[in-house]
């Protein structure tokens, strides 16, 4: 059963014009006022978003070259350490409904491989450059599995991208055997992939609006130098989130280390993980020990259950 509110709790939240508004009426017509305010806001809270539980696991953590960088031999390109192998940055979203994977890099067949993805509900795009998007034609695996066209999320720049570098798959003729895509074309709005509301957080990769995304308590930003002060609002609140952190040096269109720990520490989210990194960072075992408390890197295959 859900009870009214009591005269005096409602007229305490009200501003004062309203609540003497409120005082003139009958004691009966408060009463129904009240009565009709409570369940108001109870119906109101059935149509706000319920977050399913998550499950995240980071199919990549490193930069556009990936970690070992080809060529190199520094100490981090050099290292035994697992959490020292990178592969392009993406994660894994599942709920017990729906799967979906945000960006789709060149190591996208493989990460799908590794981690055993027999179903893949839909893409969603954080920005359209290639360390982000290269693998999506390997979609065309799910098409035949699940029988349907994949579901594309991704804002009108990136759209524009993928129409331009996978044209084959919107031509006239359709060739057997090319990826099937059906094109969801997102604002900052909300949405919904099955059953998991989503959040866009705009970003800034120097001059290029590159996508956020948040999922209940937990938001993920890729490939970001700049948060403008509207969007940081839509972050604070959640319990963890994912930012990318390149390098110790200053970098023109990604934030660094210490960057990174200062808006963790400006919007006071309890937990945080660093992705997108560079070999420049430095070998995951010795920055790690420097973080504050809270904060980590993450690494390739780290789940988080949300």
């Amino acid at each position: 059963m859900v009870y009214a509110p009591s005269f005096r709790r409602l007229t305490n939240h009200l501003p004062q014009k309203h609540s003497s508004w409120f005082v003139r009426h009958e004691p009966w017509q408060r009463n129904l006022l009240s009565f009709c305010f409570s369940h108001f806001f109870l119906l109101h809270s059935l149509f706000l978003p319920v977050y399913p539980s998550l499950k995240i696991t980071f199919l990549g953590t490193g930069t556009s070259s990936g970690v070992p960088m080809i060529g190199c031999d520094c100490e981090v390109c050099t290292s035994t350490d697992k959490k020292d192998k990178r592969l392009r940055s993406s994660i894994l979203v599942q709920s017990a409904n729906t799967t979906l994977v945000v960006d789709t890099g060149p190591d996208f067949r493989y990460q799908m491989l590794r981690e055993n993805v027999k179903r893949l509900d839909a893409v969603v795009f954080t920005h359209p450059h290639k360390d982000h998007m290269a693998g999506l034609d390997d979609i065309r695996a799910y098409n035949y599995l699940i029988k349907k066209p994949m579901e594309i999320y991704a804002d009108s720049l990136t759209e524009e991208a993928v129409r331009r570098d996978f044209y084959y798959a919107f031509s006239d003729t359709k060739y057997p055997g090319i990826p099937e895509l059906n094109l969801n074309t997102i604002t900052l709005d909300p949405f919904v992939v099955g059953d998991i509301p989503i959040q866009p957080i705009l970003v800034w990769h120097l001059k290029m609006p590159v996508m956020g995304y948040r999922f209940g308590k937990f938001t993920y930003i890729t490939d970001a130098n700049r948060i403008d002060d509207t969007e940081k609002e839509k972050i604070k609140g959640s319990e963890i989130i994912v930012l990318n952190a390149l390098r110790k040096q200053k970098h023109i269109s990604h934030f660094n280390l210490s960057e990174a720990i200062a808006i963790v520490q400006e919007l006071k989210v309890p937990q945080a993980y660093f992705t997108h990194i560079s070999h420049q960072l430095g070998r995951h075992a010795d920055v790690e020990a420097e973080l504050p408390k809270g904060i980590h890197l993450a690494y390739d295959r780290l789940v988080l259950d949300i």
